[in-house]
Parts: structure tokens; sequence; C-alpha cells
């Protein structure tokens, strides 16, 4: 039976959470005993959701204890509880959270405005956090996770789970293998059609809210606004900027993964933004992000410029793709490291290609094979390993995503990053969207 209970203490417990006894990751396996299964609970339990619950919960060593969707649909929180019969149901994570005692993870595969705010309070009660890309809505949130995750000694991961493809990880390996020198320049984009809204006005007109949708509790930090059918649950809320962060955090914590694995780049330092004029509410439909980062042991120079592309059809200008055939045809979307020594080409998913100076393919490369990203994440919780997209990683890769989303609302100006203190140092405008309003009652409770 679902629990449709009036939230409890969930608020006061939050509050004081950052007075309580947590240990670290490695510590788990003394404390639950390292044959005993993992207690988790999933938030958002539909669509990208429904694959990361399966993933975590293929380790034998997972139990799944809690599940927590606004939609009670078949394709929601139905398919979940079907799936998982022994599991607490829940529509409010707030109160999944403040019934949590026994759990030892939690799953968060919401939109991205409601990452951190679930992520937050969860990992102030101690738990482990397995978290969607991009990590957060917002640069401030991103900087929060960080702190969380490094005060209560939790165990996390960014799901950005192509970074344990075998592909991404062979790529990794040739460049720290030396296998195209040290790089000059990295170019990487996204080249698909979105299926969601980009550059639209919001609909005028509103639909009444299903039975099996709690919109009140969708809606989350957000301001309130009317229900329309299609238009934002459970998926098109993608190219709202309210929710989503639009073609370049959709795919940049996925494509621009490599890029800081290889070359151990942190933060841009300045960036530029070509993109049309931004629409009141909605993301837009093509973009370009120069960015320049502090140089590293992997590239050849003090800076190292990133260029970001996306739009229908996008790729590179070839002129500079160096080592690369004019004729050879580039994946729809990856990234291109130009080293001194050859040219690696990481398609988005699909093994790197490394051409030489004379323009040839080099044959018979090394291959990295996969691990699992989700049964990692659930392993580390027992103290057995370590997680590769943490959020000490994935927060200032998440950054650099969201700065950009920042530099498409002042397309055509130069904006100085300056990482440490959190601060656009020129542009007084900018630095307002580091952070964002948060509707009363739901603000987080800061690290």
């Amino acid at each position: 039976m679902r629990h449709v209970k009036n939230r409890r203490s969930f608020m006061k417990s939050a509050a004081i959470a950052g007075s309580a006894i947590t240990l670290p990751a490695l510590q788990y396996s003394r404390v639950y005993g390292a044959n005993d299964r993992l207690q988790i609970a999933s938030v958002g339990t539909g669509g990208k959701g429904w694959s990361d619950l399966l993933g975590v919960a293929a380790s034998p060593q997972v139990e799944v204890a809690g599940l927590c969707d606004i939609d009670s649909s078949a394709k929601h929180l139905g398919q979940a509880a079907d799936r998982f019969t022994a599991a607490r149901q829940y529509d409010d994570w707030r109160q999944l959270l403040d019934e949590s005692s026994d759990l030892q993870g939690v799953l968060v595969s919401t939109p991205d405005f409601m990452h951190a705010p679930i992520s937050l309070a969860a990992m102030q009660l101690g738990k482990n956090v397995f978290c969607q890309k991009p990590l957060t809505h917002t640069v401030l949130e991103a900087r929060q996770m960080r702190r969380a995750a490094d005060k209560f000694g939790v165990v996390t991961q960014m799901c950005n789970q192509i970074q344990s493809h075998s592909a991404y990880r062979t790529a990794v390996h040739l460049v720290h293998e030396g296998m195209i020198g040290k790089v000059r320049e990295v170019h990487s984009w996204q080249g698909g059609q979105p299926s969601w809204p980009r550059h639209i006005p919001r609909p005028s007109e509103s639909d009444p809210v299903p039975a099996n949708v709690r919109w009140d509790l969708w809606q989350g930090v957000a301001a309130e606004r009317p229900y329309k059918i299609g238009m934002y649950h459970p998926f098109n809320w993608r190219g709202w900027q309210a929710y989503g962060t639009g073609q370049l955090g959709d795919f940049g914590c996925h494509i621009l993964d490599p890029v800081f694995k290889a070359l151990e780049i942190r933060s841009p330092t300045k960036l530029t933004v070509d993109a049309p004029e931004l629409m009141p509410e909605t993301w837009t439909d093509r973009a370009t992000v120069q960015y320049e980062f502090p140089g590293t042991k992997y590239t050849a120079g003090s800076t190292l410029p990133v260029t970001w592309y996306d739009g229908v059809g996008v790729s590179p200008p070839r002129e500079t793709l160096a080592h690369i055939p004019s004729d050879a045809k580039l994946p729809g979307a990856g990234s291109v490291l130009v080293g001194d020594k050859g040219t690696l080409v990481i398609p988005h998913v699909a093994m790197p290609q490394l051409y030489r100076p004379d323009q040839s393919v080099a044959a018979d490369l090394p291959v990295i094979p996969s691990v699992d990203h989700y049964t990692q994440w659930a392993d580390a919780c027992r103290g057995m390993g370590e997680t590769t997209s943490h959020f000490d990683y994935a927060g200032p890769l998440t950054e650099t995503v969201l700065l950009g989303t920042i530099g498409i609302r002042f397309p055509g100006q130069k904006l100085q990053w300056d990482a440490e203190a959190m601060k656009i140092t020129n542009h007084a405008e900018a630095q307002q969207w580091i952070s964002k309003p948060y509707r009363k009652g739901w603000e987080p409770n800061w690290i």
C-alpha cells in the first residue's frame, strides 16, 4: 500500500542534520557488515530513473527499500512498485527521507532543478548519493554538493555512466600514455536534434492535472505555474530554464567527461559564448562556448582552449582539426583532442580513433575494458573500492557546463571566472546567475 501520510518532522531533522555523526565510506563495511545488503531508495522511478534503479539494483548486495515518484502511473512509480514489491512507496521525497533511518543510499533521478535539494538533504542525513547528470541546476548548488559530500563523509557518484564504458576509458588511457603527445586544443560537440521545446514562449493555456500526478510536488523548489499536458512532465522539462539546462546541460557532462578525465582539467578561467538571443523561459537551439583552462601536464601550453558546439548538424571547423583527413567523417557528437603527436577523435559513444601526423589511423591500440558505473557506487558504499565520478570530480565538470549556460545569457561577452572565489569577476549581472531564488518553504539547507 502506498504511503499517503502527511510529512512529519523532515524539515526539523534536515535543519539539525549538520550535527549528525556520519562515517567515511570505508567504515560502512564495519558498521553494516561486509555481507549485509545495501538498503537504497530511488527518487524518480520513470524514464532514466528506471534504468538507474535497475542498474544499481543489479548488484546482489543491494536491496531496494524505498521508491518515490510524483507520478503513480505504470511508467513511473507503478512499474517500480511492481518490480520491487517490498519497497515502501512515496510521492514526496521529504517524507521518504523523514522515514529513512534504515537507508544507506539514495538515487536521485529527477529533473535537473531538483537534484541538489534532494541530494543535499540526503547527504545531511548521512546517506550516500547516486545522482543523475548534470549534477545540479546552478553553480552554487554544484559547489554545495561537493562540500556536503566532503563534510558528511558519504559515497557519491554522478550518473555520467559512459565514463565507465570501454570507449571513454580507452580514450583517457591513450592520452595518459602519451599516444597523441601534449594536447594543444579541444573541440567537443553535440549535433543531434533535441526533442524537447526550445526557443519558444510559455504556453498561455493550461490543462487539468491528471489524477496520477502530484503537480505541486513536481514543481518542488521552482516557482509555481499551471500544468500543461506534455509541456513539462515527464520529459520536455529539459528545454525550460526553470527546470533544465538545455543541450549543453543535457550532454556536456557526458561529452566533456573524457576531456576532463584525460587532461585532468577542473575549472576554466574565462569563457565566451556565441548564441542567439535567449527567449525568456526556454533554451536556445544552438550555442558555441569557447572556454579557456589552465594548462596541465597533458597540455602543450600554459592554457588550453576548449570549444563546445551544439546545434542540429553542427561539428567543429575542419581547418582546426590537425592530422584528420578532410574526407574523414566525424561522429554526430563527441570530442577531438589535437595533440602535437596526433589527434584523438572520441565519438559519443564508440571506440576512439587516433590519427597520426601523416593522417593515417593508428591500428592495434590497447582497449581498456568497461566497468559497471552503477554497481561501482553500490560496492563503494559497502567499503569496497571507490567511485570515479564522485562529487569532487563531478562538481567542477558540472560547474563548467553551467558556466556555459550562464554565458548563453550574455552572448559575445567574455566572462572571467575565479573558481576559488566562485565569482564571475567582470560581470555583475552574470554573477547573479550563479544561484537562483527558491520557492518559499522549499529552500535548501546550505552547508
